[in-house]
């Protein structure tokens, strides 16, 4: 008998934490609703902004006259937008993705779907459909990113975004806005921000590990709690981001100078002043860890550490620390440049 296994434990809302594996035993019979597609022992592929990534779609037969059909689940509005259509012989891409997606085919059933260049914007979950009159079967996979989540809020103070000024804030910092999966797995991996902010589906939420007074008070249990679906345009709140690897590299420029000189510093090295989202990857993919406080881009000074020491904030967790927007005037600071590859 075909039986679903569970890696790790399980989101909130039935949503699995660790990738779920569909395993069919030699020599059992194929699931009743799948006649012509493999079933995938893996429906979940891990992979990093930048690389390549396929997403299997194998065929047991070729029935006649068939289509494969691949499209996604967008996840801010839960509609299926198709990538390529196939006969075989033939295909053709659609929509923004298609000049980076192509078919595998490394033998005649294979209609597996190969991402290159991955995006941030590709993480979600894909189907493979067999197109074949009445008998139309499908598969579904999910593409997940490696990356890091971060609260964000503008130099005016918290609260200010709208969804629509959230989005474009994360992605004006080399990020989007953060999925629940991934604000969840952020969440069981220390992530712990009292001030609510947008996420991708349009909800708003924040993640707690130790419940306090200021933030729901002491009774409520640890999670990742919600103020569910607000009005994408009257109500303000902070914002969750997401990146993932860089291509390229973050250093930091020693000096006292302000915010301009900054800008200019990077420049005279053939680098940009780098973002927020570009500080956070390389601190997370890259192990980058000083104490010194940075001018980035969007005004706000900050600092990665890996290893927390008392000199250096003293608090006792790794993180990206901040020191708010100072006056761009202010002659304290160095400043963290990004050279892309």
């Amino acid at each position: 008998m075909h039986r679903l296994l569970l890696l790790g434990s399980l989101w909130i809302l039935t949503v699995p934490l660790a990738s779920s594996i569909f395993q069919r035993p030699t020599g059992s019979p194929a699931p009743p609703h799948l006649q012509y597609l493999l079933e995938p022992l893996h429906t979940a592929v891990h992979t990093q902004r930048g690389a390549t990534a396929t997403l299997p779609c194998v065929l047991r037969a070729l029935p006649r006259n068939y289509r494969v059909k691949w499209s996604k689940v967008e996840p801010a509005n839960y509609r299926e937008s198709i990538i390529i259509i196939t006969n075989g012989l033939y295909h053709k891409n659609y929509g923004p993705l298609s000049p980076r997606v192509r078919l595998r085919h490394s033998h005649r059933y294979d209609a597996s779907l190969t991402i290159t260049d991955v995006a941030l914007e590709d993480e979600g979950r894909y189907r493979c459909q067999l197109v074949n009159g009445l008998e139309d079967e499908s598969v579904s996979l999910t593409l997940h990113l490696e990356g890091v989540v971060f609260p964000y809020q503008p130099s005016n103070g918290r609260y200010k975004f709208n969804y629509h000024e959230a989005k474009r804030a994360c992605e004006q910092q080399d990020s989007r806005l953060a999925t629940y999966q991934q604000l969840y797995k952020a969440w069981t991996e220390g992530l712990d921000w009292c001030n609510a902010g947008w996420i991708l589906d349009g909800t708003v939420r924040y993640p707690i590990i130790n419940s306090r007074e200021p933030c729901g008070g002491r009774l409520l249990l640890p999670g990742v709690r919600t103020y569910g679906a607000r009005d994408k345009q009257k109500d303000r709140f902070d914002a969750f981001c997401f990146t993932s690897a860089l291509q390229g590299e973050v250093y930091f420029i020693r000096g006292h100078l302000n915010f301009k000189e900054a800008g200019q510093a990077c420049h005279n090295h053939g680098a940009a002043i780098a973002k927020v989202g570009q500080l956070y990857s390389a601190w997370k993919f890259s192990q980058l860890d000083l104490c010194n406080g940075g001018w980035l881009a969007d005004g706000s000074v900050r600092y990665p550490i890996i290893t927390p020491r008392e000199r250096c904030g003293g608090l006792p967790d790794p993180g990206v620390r901040s020191f708010g927007f100072p006056s761009k005037e202010l002659r304290t600071y160095g400043t963290y440049c990004f050279e892309g590859k």
